[in-house]
């Protein structure tokens, strides 16, 4: 606990006056003789009523100290929302997705995940999607608008591209995304920049300010795509863009269908080519935590593995409480004046209802 305005800790003074006060004022009233011819009455009012007599009094003295701890503006830390931050998600939309070792899929566990993230973040975070297979597009830019987001998310399944897990074009996709809600981290424009940009050594967040985070969630290993999972992580790395993956999946998951001829894996290349059928058949699709691991542990992020929706909904929930935010003071003044608004109804009712009356 900390204030705003400490010199005003002064204003404790009153309470010790305020005792002071009452203490003389209770002198001067043993002073005075009562007169009263009925003594019996007099003793069956006032009995049972010593300790009941100090506690209203008690009680306003507590909402006094209250008040004078409020007006010193007090303040308590906690995480506050960051001003410009920015939060890219990106997920795999490749056919592995399909798999149904997360119920229902783990394409649907991920839709869902990605809306109790934007349950939890601040209003004022820009979130941006990217959904990638062997390509990597951008399914809304970042915004402040979560519906928008929303929107998209719901749409995640009906993007058209190659087929495969493209990781380190996603990353790279990511951190030119990140990077335009950041004028400051912004790369020169134009074709294969990114790579020489990088190495001439891009201007970086701040250690404790990452204004841009990647929230980065594959249920596969690399199978296409122009960069390799490192080369992306080393771009966000240099750019001081946290990385934070998730692996999707069982070891032991598998996608079944009846995907064709010349189809090797889900996360192979291109779709089916036309050909006779044969029948239904299993693909092992196992995740690869090792390389999103790495990839956490490149850029500074975090890494977590969910092999069911109920996991995968509790990473996204965290993380939707803390990316976005930073350490700082909110002002807790109204808990302070509620309480001392609260001790006074107090000590009023029980100083009606204690008060000695005569019959």
């Amino acid at each position: 606990m900390s204030f705003a305005s400490p010199w005003l800790l002064l204003a404790l003074l009153a309470v010790p006056l305020a005792v002071g006060l009452y203490l003389l004022a209770e002198r001067r009233r043993m002073r005075y003789a009562v007169r009263f011819t009925n003594m019996d009455v007099l003793a069956s009012v006032a009995r049972g009523s010593t300790w009941r007599r100090y506690v209203p009094p008690a009680i306003a003295l507590l909402a006094l100290t209250a008040l004078c701890l409020g007006v010193a503006r007090p303040e308590r830390s906690t995480m506050v929302p960051e001003e410009r931050a920015t939060v890219i998600l990106v997920i795999d939309d490749s056919l592995s997705m399909q798999a149904r070792d997360v119920k229902p899929t783990r394409l649907e566990a991920a839709k869902s995940a990605l809306r109790t993230f934007l349950d939890n973040v601040p209003d004022r975070l820009r979130v941006g999607l990217i959904v990638f297979s062997g390509e990597a597009q951008v399914a809304a830019p970042p915004t402040t608008d979560h519906g928008i987001v929303n929107e998209s998310i719901d749409e995640i399944g009906l993007f058209q591209g190659f087929g495969g897990t493209a990781i380190g074009d996603a990353l790279e996709a990511a951190v030119e995304l990140g990077e335009r809600a950041v004028p400051e981290l912004q790369q020169p424009d134009g074709p294969g920049q990114t790579i020489a940009y990088y190495a001439q050594g891009a201007p970086q967040q701040e250690e404790g300010n990452k204004l841009v985070s990647i929230l980065f969630l594959s249920d596969g290993s690399q199978t296409r795509g122009r960069l390799q999972p490192y080369e992306g992580a080393e771009l966000a790395a240099k750019a001081g863009i946290p990385v934070y993956t998730i692996a999707l999946g069982t070891p032991d998951g598998v996608l079944r269908g009846d995907f064709g001829p010349g189809f090797g894996s889900p996360g192979g290349p291109g779709p089916t080519p036309p050909g006779p059928s044969f029948g239904e058949r299993e693909i092992p699709v196992p995740p690869d935590p090792e390389t999103l691991n790495e990839i956490a542990e490149t850029t500074g992020g975090e890494f977590s593995e969910a092999q069911d929706a109920k996991t995968l909904q509790k990473v996204y929930e965290q993380l939707g409480s803390s990316l976005g935010r930073k350490p700082g003071e909110v002002e807790v003044t109204s808990w302070f004046v509620a309480a001392a608004a609260a001790l006074l109804l107090l000590a009023g009712l029980l100083s009606f209802a204690w008060s000695p009356r005569l019959p």
